[in-house]
């Protein structure tokens, strides 16, 4: 039997985060308390859309406890709008409504008190004077001439409007034997964890220090509450120890914590703002991509696909913010993957009268591998070819690694047809197709999906400068120092706030690898952002790639000063010297050991070599591999590497409930080397479960006149234990040429591919009655009605 590859990496380690929280030990932002710390309830606009008259708060003010009540012209006079990541100067967005509301649900003001219950209390007592005004919801209504523009002054309800076309598309149209067009719609949702955000903001005007504790996962946040609130980026103290309680990209709070920094500040007092659910449901601005696909397809006899024609229509809600790059993200992998020769994209963002877009796991990936997984239903349908067969036609093979895509990406590695493989020997393919078809035989609606996408990480954000040319970012660092101690403990410092992901088990198993030290002994610690260096927080799965990157570089640096000492110590050269657990050893058997390393370095000065600094420690800031340069001729480069994912599950119902139960679900998944794997079939299973709730559940519904009819657990639906079923992962590895050990991103795992796995299910269920359901969630509702209206 061979020897393993790695001493630590990829071996089944228990996630050293999991004591404290299994425990009930995690430190979330509603355990924390400041002295005399005041808190903030906001006052929610009951109007899709009106004209702000005027604001009444003599009476909420005259209450006992009650502080102060804050409204939009007052913040809007003191701070600088939100930053605004395409160039619509006139879309200008503040913590609270100035002047208009423009969504069901927007903080009209917000009243300071000693508690949350007078806060709240206080709501009531005070009087708006609005008119309401007309308001569109519908993306496509958004855009026409006739519609009410959200934002007046920008003129329109149009945010972005990008076309691009990669490759002879109009040649491959031509040439193809076939084309077929259909509508599919991703409906609103987003992952809506059990914590809602929350922010404490503390003044302190004699070190002229805003101290901000928040369960935040966003970049730059630091940088975004100094910029709105006129303060130098040093005067805000973000402390990255605070445990998030569930995020997967939704919790960003600017709004929040500017709004409660202003607080802090102007009264010199601590102020604390927590979401209670229905907060966060209706105006966290977290809600998800809501977007409608219009996609042309050509193809040849044999299901080759040549060419694709999508056009990509998204509601961002009422301010831009972030979510028009949303589909931006999905440049990258525009094809899936598949050997597609071109491709004409053309992506819509506008603005409607509901909450406010924001990032959410994948940032827009997911519902485009669901356009693109339906359209090779559709061309098998077409052509009368089996879908599995069609897929594997089309497929990217191993020999053609690294392989270009027409929109400017080169995928890494992989080897999509073994996965595929694998995963159809573990499901038993030919036995799953007799248990649907035995099931349709006793009287039941069955069906299979498939579905086989990537995963774009570690990438440089590079889809901002490539929808708007005025950014310049080519860069989206990481960084990870590492100190020994006087007594040879080691101590990482990682500079982001916990997400769940398990960050500090990543860099310590990392750290382990490169310096032979058992994990267990390595401490990870999160310092506040002044004292942290570069990073930008986990999104767009690339903690493994680019924390656990400068991780290793760092502790490979710290290395290299041991063996630089050593060999000055032996009088060999370094190249002669062997390190092995800690230890140095020379050809001829002399060694130094782990605590002699630490006395030469933090106490023999005299002992080093000439100019060496003494003590150990080290830092690497990592730049993303593959991503320097700015987008040329509308391509780019966007992400060092791609997981695969291929999914495979059998769905039935009775025809006449439609209720949906999923017998089996196999998931084929190569993220490359796999630092640990608890933390990756974690992130695999949560975001199956949370893809099902997208196929089949989770929706922000709103009714005609514009309100949120989903805004609790009662109405906005998630599968639970009973509706995720037992998930067999299969894995594969196919290292990354472009990160130090070969590994890929993995936490958007799952959820990319299996809402259109499972939708592929229920349409492969229904084929037989020509029903196409085309929009996401698929209700129960929806499956009954739909089969009674053919059936009766």
């Amino acid at each position: 039997m061979s020897e393993p590859k790695y001493k630590f990496l990829s071996t089944p380690r228990r996630p050293v985060e999991d004591r404290r929280f299994v425990a009930g030990r995690g430190k979330y932002i509603a355990d924390l308390e400041r002295p005399d710390m005041l808190h903030v309830a906001p006052l929610a606009s009951h109007y899709a859309a009106a004209v702000i008259n005027s604001i009444d708060a003599s009476k909420a003010l005259a209450m006992p406890g009650v502080i102060d009540v804050i409204t939009g012209d007052e913040i809007a006079g003191a701070v600088q709008p939100l930053m605004n990541g395409l160039n619509t100067p006139n879309v200008r967005r503040f913590p609270l409504a100035v002047g208009r509301v423009r969504y069901a649900g927007e903080w009209v003001c917000a009243v300071v008190a000693e508690s949350r219950a007078i806060a709240e209390d206080a709501l009531e007592k005070i009087i708006v004077d609005a008119t309401p005004q007309p308001f569109v919801l519908d993306a496509e209504q958004a855009l026409l001439d006739s519609s009410t523009p959200v934002h007046p002054e920008h003129g329109s309800n149009l945010l972005l409007d990008r076309k691009f076309v990669w490759g002879p598309v109009d040649e491959d149209f031509a040439a193809a034997a076939h084309s077929l067009s259909f509508s599919v719609t991703w409906g609103r949702n987003s992952t809506v964890p059990i914590e809602t955000f929350g922010v404490i903001a503390e003044w302190n005007g004699w070190d002229q220090m805003l101290d901000v504790w928040a369960s935040i996962q966003m970049p730059k946040y630091a940088d975004q509450i100094a910029r709105s609130l006129g303060l130098p980026g040093n005067a805000i103290r973000v402390h990255y120890d605070v445990d998030v309680g569930g995020s997967y990209g939704v919790k960003r709070g600017i709004k929040h914590s500017v709004l409660v920094g202003y607080i802090a500040r102007k009264l010199g007092r601590a102020v604390r703002l927590i979401e209670d659910r229905l907060e966060n449901m209706r105006a966290g601005d977290a809600h998800g991509p809501e977007r409608k696909f219009d996609v042309t397809v050509a193809f040849d006899d044999d299901g080759t696909v040549r060419a694709m024609k999508m056009r990509a229509l998204d509601n961002a809600g009422a301010y831009a913010g972030r979510a028009p790059f949303q589909l931006g993200k999905p440049i990258s992998a525009i094809v899936g993957p598949y050997q597609i020769n071109s491709v004409a994209y053309h992506a819509l963002s506008v603005t409607t009268n509901k909450t406010v877009q924001e990032a959410v796991r994948g940032f827009g990936q997911a519902p485009t591998n669901y356009a693109i997984e339906t359209a090779m239903d559709r061309v098998a349908e077409y052509l009368g070819m089996d879908r599995l067969a069609l897929r594997q036609h089309n497929l990217i093979r191993a020999d053609q690694f690294p392989y270009l895509i027409p929109s400017g990406s080169h995928y890494d590695s992989g080897d999509y047809h073994a996965v595929i493989d694998k995963v159809l020997a573990a499901a038993d393919y030919p036995a799953m197709l007799a248990e649907r078809d035995r099931l349709r035989a006793d009287g039941m609606m069955a069906g299979i999906g498939i579905a086989a996408c990537l995963e774009p990480s570690g990438g440089n954000s590079s889809f901002e400068p490539l929808l708007n040319e005025s950014n310049k970012t080519s860069t989206w660092m990481e960084s990870c120092q590492v100190n020994v101690d006087a007594l040879g403990c080691v101590t990482a410092r990682i500079h982001t706030t916990s997400s769940g992901q398990g960050h500090e088990t990543l860099v310590s198993t990392i750290l382990g690898e490169v310096l032979q030290i058992d994990p267990e002994l390595i401490r990870i610690t999160r310092p506040n952002s002044i004292e942290s260096l570069p990073g930008n927080s986990p999104v767009g799965s690339r903690m493994a790639i680019m924390l656990g990157g400068a991780a290793a570089r760092a502790g490979e640096k710290l290395k290299a000063k041991i063996m630089a000492i050593a060999a000055h110590h032996l009088a060999v050269d370094v190249d002669q010297l062997r390190y092995e657990s800690g230890d140095v050893i020379a050809p001829d058997g002399r060694s130094l050991v782990w605590d002699d390393m630490i006395e030469l370095a933090h106490r023999q000065y005299h002992s080093l070599p000439d100019g060496m600094d003494p003590g150990l420690a080290s830092f690497d800031i990592m730049q993303v591999p593959t991503g320097e340069a700015l987008p040329a001729d509308g391509k780019v480069q966007m992400y060092p590497c791609y997981a695969f994912e291929f999914h495979l599950v059998l769905v039935s119902f009775d025809p006449i409930i439609g209720r949906p139960d999923i017998h089996s679900y196999f998931i084929g998944h190569d993220c490359g080397t796999v630092i640990n794997p608890a933390i990756v079939s974690g992130m695999t299973y949560g975001g199956i479960a949370h893809g099902i709730g997208a196929a089949l559940f989770e929706e922000f519904a709103y009714d005609a006149n514009g309100q949120l009819l989903t805004q609790s657990f009662l109405d906005y639906l998630m599968p639970s234990s009973h509706e995720v079923p037992a998930i067999k992962i299969v894995k594969h590895c196919t290292p990354s040429p472009h990160t130090v050990f070969g590994q890929k991103g993995s936490g958007e795992s799952g959820y990319l591919g299996s809402p259109a796995a499972v939708s592929g299910a229920i349409n492969d269920a229904v084929a037989g009655l020509g029903i196409h359901f085309e929009k996401l969630p698929i209700r129960m509702s929806a499956i009954s009605d739909a089969i009674a209206a053919k059936t009766s």
